[in-house]
């Protein structure tokens, strides 16, 4: 009886993977997750030497591990039974109650240390002011919200290297909603508290926070943490706009040439990726260029996505502010400045990137 039982879950288990292989060779492959927010594997070329390196393997593998029929539905349902079992951590993302915050793994002090020392040879090589802003991440500021015996870089001490005191502003307020919830990056609301401080390290006063109206732009958004922790059941975010574009210009560099730009691209508010309605996501340069600030000077960004949610407050203060992004902008940053007449200059990067990015070289042209 036991042995005949065990042969039935043997065939059945069988039948199951043979089901799911003959729906994988009917279903057309798909480009892209909307869940997770990135292109999926395609079906890789067969060659001899590709074989034999072991690189069509691995293509075939990530295929069939990308193509997997109910792929986004069987992410969740892992995450679930993992958080059954006690599970806190999920694919460097800790599940805090409603929240999911990124955990950072200890840097390369060697990188860190080249990163510093281009900022400062950027300051040497212009006459604008060079400001270094570093920005920290949520599992700093919300620290106390971490799983007991969490692991995560402690990032103070070179928090204390940053000009730009986004840690002791962003502290002050960790009991309102400063990050999103699914997301790594700060709200509205984070950002805006982010333009106080770089106001006040540029010597310069903030509007108060009862300058701006807020505009609900989306309920519905589940960020960079839910995509990649596999954690699909929390409430989405919700997304504002804070800051009218009456009177503002705003010009992109997409592709090489300038072309109208917006404060928001709305079209993004209907994707997955709904922060890039935040100026229309990652770009090599765009400016913003407000004539009712006419006397405002003029501020150059050497960014990192958190700016673009930054930005239009900054245009509100500014007469000029210049994004310009390094992992598409090769050209020298202290050029730029000089034939802009820019006044000043923020480096303005969260903690997690600056750890990591390898572009800042690109500050010493």
């Amino acid at each position: 009886m036991i042995k005949a039982y065990s042969r039935f879950l043997s065939a059945l288990f069988c039948l199951f993977l043979g089901g799911l292989l003959v729906w994988h060779v009917l279903l057309p492959d798909r480009a892209k997750s909307e869940t997770e927010n990135r292109t999926l594997a395609q079906a890789p070329e067969f060659s001899w030497a590709a074989l034999m390196d072991g690189s069509f393997t691995e293509a075939v593998e990530d295929y069939f591990a990308d193509q997997f029929p109910l792929r986004d539905g069987w992410t969740g349902l892992k995450a679930r039974a993992e958080q059954l079992i006690g599970k806190s951590e999920f694919n460097g993302v800790y599940l805090c109650g409603d929240t999911l915050i990124s955990k950072v793994e200890k840097p390369d002090e060697t990188l860190v240390e080249k990163n510093l020392s281009y900022v400062d040879r950027l300051a040497e090589n212009t006459d604008a002011n060079v400001v270094l802003g570093l920005i920290p991440s949520a599992a700093e500021v919300w620290r106390d919200k971490l799983p007991a015996g969490a692991e995560s870089w402690d990032q103070r001490s070179l928090l204390a290297q940053s000009d730009v005191d986004f840690s002791n502003v962003l502290t002050a307020h960790a009991d309102e909603p400063i990050f999103y919830r699914t997301d790594h990056h700060w709200t509205t609301l984070g950002a805006y508290y982010g333009y106080t401080a770089l106001m006040e390290a540029l010597g310069r006063e903030p509007l108060k926070l009862d300058s701006f109206t807020r505009e609900t732009a989306s309920e519905s958004f589940n960020g960079t943490l839910y995509s990649q922790s596999g954690i699909h059941w929390l409430t989405p975010d919700t997304m504002e706009f804070w800051v009218g574009d009456h009177g503002l210009t705003v010009t992109s560099w997409r592709g090489g040439a300038p072309e109208p730009g917006s404060l928001y691209d709305r079209s993004y508010l209907e994707q997955k990726d709904k922060y890039s309605a935040f100026l229309g996501g990652n770009q090599p340069l765009c400016v913003i260029k407000n004539e009712a600030v006419p006397d405002g000077g003029k501020l150059l960004l050497i960014r990192d996505s958190y700016s673009d949610a930054l930005a239009p407050f900054l245009s509100q203060s500014f007469s000029e502010v210049h994004l310009l992004d390094l992992r598409y902008y090769r050209a020298s940053a202290a050029q730029y400045a000089a034939e802009n007449g820019i006044d000043n200059i923020a480096v303005l990067y969260s903690v997690q990137n600056f750890i990591t990015d390898r572009n800042l070289v690109f500050l010493t042209q």
